[in-house]
């Protein structure tokens, strides 16, 4: 979803309200999380967590008199038990921008990335890292289909992101300058330090070109491949929102009533891909149901996405984001703890049946 229908949603949740329902976890920094099946683990042992995303920490921090802001939000999150966070290692073109054009940077807003990944390791809080947007907001592969477009190459639309040459060689070039970058703080590579969990090779990747998912997942499967020739050492996982498409035809029922051009087995079925996601915003997606039936629908997406990772996929699954928009009607703070309490009631009913949810985070 893009930031403009996200704006109104809670950025973290209550402390009392984490405290009922977080899951006990391993704080292990140093060591990198991997996956043993469909679990998380440190070191051996199981790495259950509860997070939250802020995609705008580097934004931020490139004001050095905004800092304060990423400091004491990571402090807060802290101090609320959670341990991992999701935001942004992407800002293509336009205002506070990492990549100015193809391959030129600013060393300024490179060095607020550093800033946010030196800040989370003090605060014991590990990352995951996304590489580009679908969406416009911060550049998106829109910017990088002006780039294209500028430079001379024939471009038919959006879509020939996925599979054009010159822009596949952009976002390599990305992938490359940022997991090999030498933190200025930290004096870690990126690529070796564990404080980042897992890299994301796209924020919510959709395709009006291919409904079925096919053109999606020939892309995933080549960047995939070539972060995991860059970096072996952490997680990869694709930004994915859950959707299902053509290749088991019919869990498409489980879809919000149309496609977006992924599907959750095929392009998860890729053995670089480490684990599963998904997003949830049912007040979005069936804005004309009222809240019971969002509710219901809510825990048949957990549910049956927890059910394909775990049979299927074999592998873990992390509910990526989720919330409740304050710009609905009828919106009132109740309902929405009430419905956070839910979300996170379900995942450990799911865990007590032996196909649980291996991470949450928070929009």
């Amino acid at each position: 979803m893009s930031l403009s229908h996200r704006a109104g949603y809670v950025v973290g949740v209550l402390i009392t309200l984490l405290a009922l329902v977080c899951q006990a976890r391993v704080h292990s920094h140093g060591r990198f999380v991997r996956t043993e099946g469909t679990r998380f683990v440190v070191h051996g042992s199981d790495f259950v967590f509860n997070g939250f995303n802020s995609y705008w920490m580097m934004h931020v921090a490139a004001e050095p008199s905004e800092r304060h802001k990423v400091s004491n939000k990571l402090r807060e999150a802290a101090g609320a038990g959670l341990s991992v966070c999701r935001t942004w290692a992407f800002s293509d073109g336009g205002d506070r921008a990492l990549q100015i054009s193809p391959g030129v940077y600013d060393e300024r807003v490179f060095q607020a990335l550093d800033f946010v990944i030196s800040e989370a390791s003090r605060d014991g809080i590990r990352l995951i890292l996304s590489f580009v947007n679908n969406f416009k907001d911060y550049g998106g592969h829109q910017q990088y289909v002006e780039w294209a477009r500028n430079a001379g190459v024939n471009v038919n639309g959006e879509d020939d992101f996925y599979t054009n040459p010159t822009m596949k060689e952009y976002y390599k070039n990305h992938v490359k300058k940022v997991t090999t970058r030498l933190n200025t703080v930290t004096k870690i590579a990126y690529k070796d330090d564990p404080t980042i969990m897992a890299w994301e090779l796209m924020n919510e990747p959709r395709c009006q070109a291919d409904s079925s998912g096919r053109m999606v997942n020939g892309w995933v499967q080549e960047m995939a491949s070539f972060v995991k020739s860059l970096d072996n050492k952490h997680l990869l996982e694709i930004g994915m929102e859950g959707f299902y498409g053509d290749y088991m035809p019919e869990k498409k029922v489980n879809n919000p009533g149309y496609q977006v051009g992924t599907d959750f087995i095929t392009n998860n079925l890729i053995k670089e891909i480490d684990f599963t996601t998904i997003h949830a915003y049912p007040d979005i997606w069936l804005s004309g149901q009222n809240d019971s039936a969002q509710m219901a629908f809510m825990q048949r997406w957990m549910e049956t996405h927890s059910i394909d990772s775990n049979r299927i996929l074999k592998k873990p699954l992390v509910l990526a984001e989720f919330g409740k928009s304050n710009k609905d009607s009828g919106h009132s703070l109740g309902a929405r703890d009430q419905y956070l309490i839910t979300v996170y009631e379900s995942m450990n009913k799911f865990e007590r049946t032996g196909e649980g949810i291996g991470g949450s985070l928070v929009w």
